[in-house]
Order: C-alpha cells, then sequence, then structure tokens
C-alpha cells in the first residue's frame, strides 16, 4: 500500500480522536466511526461537547463524514483506534473498549489493510492483546494479511497551545515497511514532526511512562506538601525558592485526576506484576496521590474544629469537579474523593462548576453541581480546580459566598497567601 492509497477510518471520536480525524479530514477522505449516536448526531449538526474542536475546525475538516453505521468503513483500508483505557474498581486495565474496537475492525478488515492504535497500553498489548482479536474476527493472519502500527495519542485536554499538530508524535509498525508508512501517514498533518520507534513494544513504553514519570513526580511533592505543612512552613514559598535553579522541575502538589496521569501508571505496573516485578517506586507514588483527598478533607476538619466550628451537618462549597481546568473533562477526576469524605462526616457539599456538563457529573459520579452558590451559605469553601472564572472572581467576590467565619481552602495556590486560610 502507498501512502496515496490510504482510504482512513478514525475509530473512537472522544477527545483523541476527533482533533485526529478534523486534522485529517482537512487533508484526505476520512470516515469518523463512533457507536455512541449522539455523539455522532453533535458533530453532524457542528458541534463538539468535549470543547476540544472549534465549530469552524469542524467546518473545515470538508472531506470528514462521521457514522455509526459499520458498512461504512468496509471501504476503509486503513483504521486508526482512539477509544478510551480506563482502570476498573480494582485499579487494573480495563481493556473492554479497546478489545470490541479491535472486534467492530476485525469485522470488516481486508488483505493489506492496516490497524494503528493509540490508546494508552502496556508493553505488549497491540500484539499480545488486541491482534489475536483482529485475527479472529477477520479470519486473517497477522504481518502476512494485514499490519499494525501504534502511535501513542499525546492530547492535553483544554490545552489551546499544544494541539494535535504541534505535538511531536512517536510513531511505529509492525513491519520496517509498515513503520516508513504509518510515519509518513501522520507527517501529513503533525507540523512539529514524528520519532519513529524501533519497535511497537518501543512506543507503548515510551507513552506509559510519560505519565508515569509525571505521576511519580507530583507524589513526591505532593508528600513534601504533607511534610512542610506539619512543619509550619509554606509549600508554595519553598518552590518558588528551589524554582530559581535552572533544572528544578516545576510541579505543584494537588489532587491526581483524569484519563492520563492518575490512571497510565497502573497499566505498566499491571504489566510488571505479570512478569513477576513488583513496582515499589510508582505504586507508592499512586498510593500517595490517592490519599490526597482524605487529607485535603482532614485538615479542613481540624481548621474548622479549631474553630469551634461543628462539622457535622456543616455546608461546604466545593469550587470545580473536571479533573483540570478550563475544559469539562470529568473523567477520572479526584475531586469526588473530597466529596465522599465530607460526606462520611454528614456534612453537606454543594458542587459548582461552570465547566462541568450536569447530565455527565449526574451520570457518572451521582453529583448534581449548582448552578448559582448562595451567598453567605457556607462554613467552609474549597478551591479545587483553578478554573479562570474563579480567578477573575478574586477573593472578595469568592469569600462573599462563605459565612462571616467560614474557613477558605486553596488547593490551587488561586489566591495569594494572605487571602486564603488553608492552602497545600
Amino acid at each position: 500500500m502507498q501512502l496515496a492509497d490510504i482510504k482512513l477510518a478514525i475509530i473512537g471520536l472522544g477527545y483523541v480522536g476527533l482533533p485526529l480525524a478534523v486534522e485529517f479530514g482537512k487533508k484526505r477522505t476520512v470516515v469518523g466511526f463512533d457507536i455512541n449516536q449522539n455523539r455522532i448526531d453533535q458533530l453532524k449538526a457542528g458541534h463538539d461537547s468535549t470543547l476540544e474542536t472549534e465549530p469552524e475546525e469542524l467546518q473545515a475538516a470538508t472531506q470528514l463524514a462521521f457514522s455509526t453505521d459499520l458498512q461504512d468503513l468496509r471501504a476503509c483500508n486503513c483504521f486508526i483506534v482512539t477509544v478510551p483505557t480506563p482502570i476498573d474498581q480494582h485499579k487494573r486495565p480495563d481493556l473492554t473498549p479497546l478489545i470490541k474496537a479491535s472486534e467492530t475492525v476485525g469485522k470488516v478488515l481486508k488483505a493489506g489493510d492496516i490497524v494503528i492504535y493509540e490508546s494508552t497500553v502496556y508493553p505488549g498489548c497491540t500484539e499480545e492483546d488486541c491482534v489475536p482479536v483482529l485475527e479472529k474476527f477477520s479470519g486473517l493472519t497477522f504481518n502476512q494479511d494485514f499490519f499494525c502500527g501504534y502511535s501513542p495519542e499525546r492530547i492535553n485536554p483544554g490545552d489551546k497551545q499544544h494541539r494535535v499538530t504541534t505535538i511531536k508524535k512517536v510513531t511505529s509498525g509492525s513491519t520496517p515497511a509498515i513503520a516508513d508508512l504509518v510515519d509518513a501517514l501522520y507527517n501529513q498533518i503533525i507540523t512539529a514532526g514524528t520519532h519513529k520507534a524501533s519497535s511497537i513494544q518501543v512506543a507503548e513504553a515510551a507513552k506509559v511512562i510519560e505519565n508515569t514519570q509525571r505521576d511519580v513526580n507530583i507524589a513526591l511533592i505532593n508528600e513534601l506538601a504533607l511534610i512542610f505543612n506539619k512543619m509550619g512552613i509554606d509549600t508554595e514559598a519553598v518552590l518558588q525558592a528551589a524554582g530559581s535553579k535552572w533544572n528544578f522541575l516545576p510541579f505543584r502538589p494537588g489532587l491526581v485526576g483524569g484519563h492520563c496521569i492518575g490512571v497510565d501508571p497502573y497499566y505498566l505496573t499491571h504489566k510488571a506484576e505479570s512478569i513477576g516485578y513488583h513496582p515499589q517506586i510508582i505504586l507508592a507514588g499512586r498510593r500517595l496521590n490517592d490519599s490526597m483527598g482524605a487529607y485535603v478533607v482532614t485538615q479542613l476538619v481540624k481548621a474548622m474544629t479549631k474553630r469551634r466550628m461543628p462539622v457535622q451537618g456543616a455546608r461546604i462549597l466545593l469550587m470545580g469537579l473536571t479533573f483540570k481546568e478550563n475544559c469539562p473533562d470529568l473523567r477520572n477526576t479526584r475531586v469526588v474523593d473530597i466529596v465522599k469524605e465530607l460526606a462520611d462526616y454528614n456534612a453537606q457539599t454543594d458542587v459548582y462548576d461552570p465547566w462541568a456538563n450536569t447530565a455527565d457529573a449526574q451520570h457518572e459520579y451521582g453529583i448534581t453541581p449548582v448552578q448559582n452558590p448562595v451567598a453567605g451559605a457556607y462554613d467552609a469553601i474549597i478551591i479545587a480546580v483553578a478554573h479562570h472564572q474563579f480567578k477573575a472572581m478574586g477573593a472578595a467576590a469568592i469569600r462573599a459566598l462563605g459565612k462571616p467565619d467560614h474557613v477558605l481552602y486553596d488547593l490551587k495556590y488561586l489566591l495569594p497567601k494572605s487571602d486564603s486560610d488553608l492552602r497545600l
């Protein structure tokens, strides 16, 4: 197959798949496929609920067609799979979406076709878990009748500066010739260039350690924050001082959620344990980061108790629910840990987030965000997400939501130290 012969399909049109489909759709014919009919209807109407793609960008992708119909994939010969790879309640990799997507592709796979995976997985997953499914449902033989590639996604939700085309792309293929073809395909849209890995497993490993490294670094800073809080030292002041050195890494303490940093390390540790190695640093970092919600609530309860404020029955405002600022992404948000901990104290928690979709919050977490917090109603306020709307409010407007003797806990260093009562 030559580059000009590729008839492309993108399987999965979420935060990763849609921007990719749009960029390719500006240059070549693309079928954007998703099993969610509502999602397809929205996109056909020119609206992206993830807010990653603007209406004018959708309009510019003149060669992109959206579909839920398997028959529309039969004319394609190159499939890019961009479905989620979450973890289950036991923090084990949940490959269900990936396997289902592989089954779908397998049903339309033909001799000479290429399947490229972008979903974050552990090293070996593409060839050990996905390829057998493709073979089973197609009746074809890997690297004889069809081929595979792996090019890990590097989408950063809510980031309007680092987009799919401006982030260097790692590529790989199951044979040298396929690796060259996959690399050439992505180079059609990636202005930042590509890095062709020596194998699919190298590319898989490169992706999973990117976020594992960030997770471990944040865990270190979170632990330092716990230590400095016990010593009565301002963590942010320490980090600013240390940051005056050119090679100090600028991480900040906080909740670690989202579809990547809070999930990807478990894919690597799962694979490590399957080959007989028990990771120590990675899992220790995960445990510490997963405990931060409980720590925040403990600190808040101590502050309220010192002021002789009853916690049971207290009304608390939690500002922010999404996993990061200025985007509607609720996946694996650790703000819910704070909600659960406060519920154990029988406190009444209102969640306010102008970015969060109410229906999604109800469906995923059973939380109904308030639309307009009542002024002067809250015993405590927690700034959990640094949305620009909260920053624009300023300390006075945020404090106006609390009772005269409320506690303001600023998790995100959104306000000057003098304007809050507690910080991490």
